[in-house]
């Protein structure tokens, strides 16, 4: 099998690119980190990989929201690489923290959800603010409507870095393919999931799309939102990623690229038993043998 190509993306602030392809590489694919203006001069260049990886970080700043620049730029500059990556049968995305708010304001994760008309959306600013936990003018907003779901600042209203349980809902994603638990490290201060409505809550999950939830060191499923900080946000269902219909892209907060050996786990040293690699890296193994 010829080893899958991995496009890692970055961008001004982007700060775990390195780790990112490190990690695909152990995997046993093949990773270039790109700069996203290199890509805006020869956009063809993404026709080379089968793989794109926004990874984490704070591109340009993450000024005016969290995502918000980077995703307005592929969406203005480079919308034919966005859709040969979601909307051909063959290839992956993968987004990771910074990479997953960019792809929630692509919209990319929660489309194909029934969104209704916003009642009282007469201009964009009559649409409230993440601070408000509300909706953002991107493009899943484009014509006044509200999108199914969101990111937004986390409950206490602050940067938030700890290893979290993390639980794999049923799912057709391909990343977590015969993945039960995970012990990761997040770090982020707008990783909140907040869905549109009840409505939209439910045909995520029932769609199989809340693919991976917070939980505690037991590993159960909870619906109700679980307290801090084993659900380090807030966010509804304790969602920690979401996937497409397709489950060949997702987008998480955790970082599985932090967990990809088992000496980097915090309490490693204390272990009675070496696991053989951390817990993140079987999903970039999932991502390689795909393509087998």
């Amino acid at each position: 099998m010829a080893a899958p190509r991995v496009l890692v993306l970055r961008a001004p602030g982007t700060n775990c690119d390195v780790e990112t392809a490190h990690a695909f590489e152990l995997a046993g694919a093949s990773a270039e980190r790109v700069h996203v203006g290199r890509l805006t001069e020869n956009p063809a260049l993404h026709k080379r990989y089968q793989i794109l990886c926004i990874p984490g970080g704070f591109s340009y700043g993450d000024d005016i929201a969290a995502g918000r620049i980077l995703a307005t730029r592929m969406r203005h500059h480079l919308d034919d690489m966005i859709h040969h990556f979601v909307d051909a049968g063959d290839n992956l995305v993968l987004g990771i923290c910074n990479g997953m708010q960019v792809l929630m304001r692509l919209g990319v994760l929660t489309d194909g959800v029934e969104t209704p008309q916003l009642a009282n959306a007469a201009s964009e600013d009559s649409v409230a603010s993440p601070s408000d936990q509300s909706w953002t003018a991107d493009s899943a907003n484009a014509g006044h409507v509200a999108p199914p779901a969101t990111l937004t600042w986390n409950n206490h209203g602050r940067f938030e870095d700890r290893w979290v349980h993390l639980a794999v809902d049923q799912t057709p994603c391909v990343f977590l393919k015969d993945i039960d638990q995970m012990y990761l490290p997040m770090a982020h201060a707008e990783g909140k999931f907040v869905a549109r409505d009840a409505d939209a809550l439910e045909q995520l999950r029932s769609a199989g799309r809340l693919a991976l939830r917070y939980c505690d060191e037991s590993g159960q499923i909870e619906s109700e939102t679980l307290p801090f900080p084993v659900n380090p946000n807030g966010g509804d269902a304790n969602v920690a990623g979401v996937c497409d219909a397709s489950g060949r892209v997702f987008g998480l907060m955790p970082h599985p690229e932090r967990h990809i050996d088992a000496t980097q786990h915090p309490f490693w040293t204390r272990r009675k038993e070496q696991p053989e690699h951390g817990d993140g890296l079987t999903m970039f193994r999932n991502a390689v043998q795909w393509f087998a």
